[in-house]
């Protein structure tokens, strides 16, 4: 196993572009702070503009220097994220740095996107892919680095290509799994084929471990009324540095593998302590779900048919 990273050193990003999805709550708003005071112009795309605005007062009030603004972003809409693609194409400020770090997690009840995509497959992964499709040029021009956010449910579970929607028969946490697995082929398949094609986009995996976020807290707009009993049990072990990590440690992965200069295209970065709960972030071994490059060109393919955006053949 490499060799654990307590000490992340990141790039120096002094005016340099960095957009993090999910920014607006938990691990995403403590990966911006790190990277606003690494010098980022960051941008948080963000559903909610109340919380964001907020969000925006808390960084800056920890990074007096902060760049960061806001821009309009509903991951299950791909009406929304053509709208954000645009915006960010009209300013035309390359991009050095994407975390596709929003998600969502377990709905109680088989819920679909506005494009009628089951909601985890819809906005953990086939958002985020139209997102990086649709943002490639400016990607290309900041030679990004991509780095997306999976999960040690990623570790479980498979690929339903039968029922991709999970219309026969729902499983909230199978269907979470499934969305995560897609996410991490496709950003290995993206750096395989960004150096086939020359696009300059290195691209990486990262997982937070096991902290106390939102994913699994009350959420009235997806049916959960209050927090489940995982959540409870995750904010105790947490509180009492118990296996798990804190919101502060479980952003480390996702910045070594954005920002840190320690970090290689096509790794996977995750917490380096018992299980790979918790604890200071070091390189992954990648997951038998990730490793089969057939089912990431085959997952490629299904998310450029299923939302009508391609990116150019290599």
């Amino acid at each position: 196993m490499p060799r654990s990273i307590s000490e992340i050193s990141l790039s120096d990003l002094t005016g340099q572009r960095a957009v993090v999805t999910g920014g607006s709550d938990g691990i995403g708003r403590r990966i911006a702070t790190r990277l606003a005071a690494a010098g980022a112009e960051v941008v948080l795309p963000v559903r909610n503009p109340a919380k964001g605005a907020a969000t925006v007062e808390t960084i800056r009030a920890a990074v007096p220097s902060a760049a960061v603004t806001l821009r309009q972003l509903d991951l299950s809409s791909l009406e929304s994220v053509a709208a954000l693609a645009d915006t960010l194409a009209g300013e035309g400020d390359p991009i050095r740095i994407l975390v596709n770090n929003a998600g969502i997690m377990t709905p109680p009840s088989r819920q679909v996107t506005v494009d009628g995509f089951e909601s985890q497959f819809g906005t953990n992964h086939l958002g985020h892919f139209a997102l990086v499709a649709r943002l490639l040029p400016l990607l290309t021009a900041g030679r990004a680095r991509v780095t997306s956010q999976i999960s040690v449910s990623a570790n479980n579970g498979a690929i339903n290509w039968d029922d991709l929607g999970w219309e026969r028969s729902y499983a909230g946490g199978r269907a979470y799994s499934q969305s995560k697995i897609a996410l991490g082929l496709f950003g290995l398949e993206l750096d395989r084929r960004s150096r086939a094609g020359g696009w300059g986009i290195t691209s990486t995996l990262a997982h937070p471990g096991v902290a106390p976020t939102s994913l699994l807290a009350a959420r009235p707009e997806m049916g959960r009324a209050a927090d489940t009993a995982g959540v409870r049990l995750i904010r105790w072990l947490s509180a009492r540095g118990i296996l798990l990590g804190t919101p502060e440690s479980a952003a480390l992965p996702a910045l070594l593998a954005a920002a840190s200069t320690a970090s290689e295209g096509g790794r996977f970065y995750g917490p380096s302590g018992a299980g790979h709960l918790g604890g200071p972030p070091a390189e992954q071994k990648l997951y038998s779900r990730l490793g089969s490059e057939e089912d990431a060109r085959r997952i490629w393919t299904v998310s450029e048919h299923v939302t009508g955006v391609a990116f150019p053949a290599v």
